[in-house]
């Protein structure tokens, strides 16, 4: 780049210019900005001058700071989405959808979710609906005054919990590996990722001090059926990374219980009696379907009010007929049923296809949630290929991963709970064969 282009003696000045300079598509994502000091030399600035125009630039998204590699231009990556993959022909594992079948039907329940119209100026949160929420949340959050937000979703209440929080280029620590619309919502939010690995119990306390020492300002976490890993918080490891927090009451953790009705595991939380600053998130698309899209945040008063600013009346609040359907089935005796009948079947179905796997010589462990992470003895992409010539479309770890690891990874997240008895044996037989025939080319 010309060192003439950017121009600029004040720190508003110099940033405009790189913005100008991006606008025209004369700097492209991923172009590198001069050093500061080249910079500062280049338009007869001080350093710190320069260093203000950068820090005005990353706070709106303009730029990224890559440590040594320097400040960029930043950019929209591509991430992975669940879901179906578009335009396949391929047999799907990957998904990580429930099983229909296993979803409860609202058509009774629609009739009663129709009442009088909702208008401006109402309560943006059914009181019914309010009132069977805190009672859900009590587990999580015993002897705490809490205040319930509705939001659409999940992803929806973790993006709102940031944004009241935080501000572009903020620390948060995030699971490694971790949920896709977590890192999703990271990045879009223009906020930094901290990687906190997840071992069988959950977070690792190393990892999550270690996050706190580089200083995070909100931690994300799911208590149980982690995704993608499938690790659930031991009570041993919860008060553990309690201890730790203690000294951190103000970092704001937002916990994604998002399997809490279909979990098989008990819930421990990071939460202590102390924190200041908290949200426990949990959503219903898990057991009454992705298209019901609606969550409850159980959260500390100064957290609700702020939260309350972004549900204003006919512009972000949650349908009041939504709210009703979903309060209806929560409280209908036969739906219920029907959600644990499904978390039993999910945790069934995920033991027996683990233990058939173990017998074909790759053990894995059946933990909590929709899918199974598969360790493999050898790189997933390279298995992931040869399942492809077998017919089927997994996922690789890869995907999940935040941190810069030394190899690829060697996991694949499968979603097997719903293969018919002949399909899931031909998938046990194809991916034991595949993950063989790597080994055996790798030698």
């Amino acid at each position: 780049m010309d060192e003439l282009s950017i121009t600029g003696t004040t720190a508003a000045e110099i940033a405009a210019s790189v913005r100008a300079l991006h606008e025209r598509g004369e700097l492209r994502r991923g172009d590198a900005l001069p050093p500061v000091r080249e910079l500062a030399g280049q338009l007869g600035i001080n350093r710190n001058t320069a260093v203000a125009a950068y820090r005005l630039l990353a706070q709106a998204g303009v730029v990224v700071a890559r440590g040594r590699a320097g400040t960029v231009i930043a950019g929209l990556e591509a991430v992975a989405q669940e879901g179906y993959a578009a335009d396949s022909v391929l047999h799907d594992v990957g998904t990580g959808n429930p099983d229909p079948r296993r979803i409860p039907d609202p058509s009774a329940a629609l009739a009663g979710a129709i009442g009088r119209p909702v208008l401006y100026g109402e309560p943006v949160i059914d009181p019914a609906l309010e009132a069977r929420a805190l009672e859900w949340v009590r587990d999580g959050l015993p002897d705490r005054d809490v205040r319930i937000t509705v939001t659409n979703g999940a992803v929806d209440a973790v993006e709102r919990l940031l944004a009241q929080a935080l501000l572009r280029d903020d620390a948060v620590a995030l699971e490694d590996p971790c949920f896709l619309a977590s890192i999703h919502t990271v990045r879009l939010g223009g906020y930094r990722a901290v990687p906190v690995p997840v071992d069988a119990e959950g977070m690792t306390v190393a990892g999550l001090r270690a996050a706190l020492d580089a200083g995070v300002r909100a931690i994300i976490c799911t208590p149980r059926a982690q995704n993608p890993t499938g690790a659930t918080l031991t009570a041993q490891r919860a008060a553990e990374l309690r201890a730790v927090l203690a000294d951190h009451p103000y970092v704001l953790v937002i916990e994604d219980d998002h399997y809490s009705m279909l979990s098989q595991r008990p819930y421990e939380t990071l939460i202590g009696p102390e924190h200041r600053r908290y949200a426990l998130v949990r959503s219903v698309s898990k057991f009454l379907g992705p298209d019901m899209c609606l969550a409850v945040a159980a959260t500390d008063p100064e957290t609700a009010e702020r939260l309350s600013f972004r549900l204003s009346p006919g512009t972000t609040w949650v349908s009041h007929i939504l709210q009703r359907l979903v309060l209806a089935q929560l409280t209908d005796e036969t739906a219920l049923a029907t959600i644990a009948a499904a978390g039993r079947h999910y945790a069934e179905r995920n033991a027996a296809f683990a233990a058939r796997l173990a017998d074909r010589g790759l053990t894995t462990e059946a933990a909590d949630g929709l899918n199974l992470w598969v360790e493999l003895p050898v790189e997933a992409r390279l298995v992931a290929d040869r399942l492809m010539r077998r017919g089927w479309l997994a996922r690789t770890g890869d995907e999940f991963l935040l941190a810069e690891l030394p190899a690829p990874s060697r996991h694949l997240r499968l979603t097997v709970h719903d293969l018919t008895e002949e399909e899931a044996s031909r998938l046990l037989d194809d991916l034991a064969d595949a993950a063989a025939a790597t080994e055996r080319a790798a030698q």
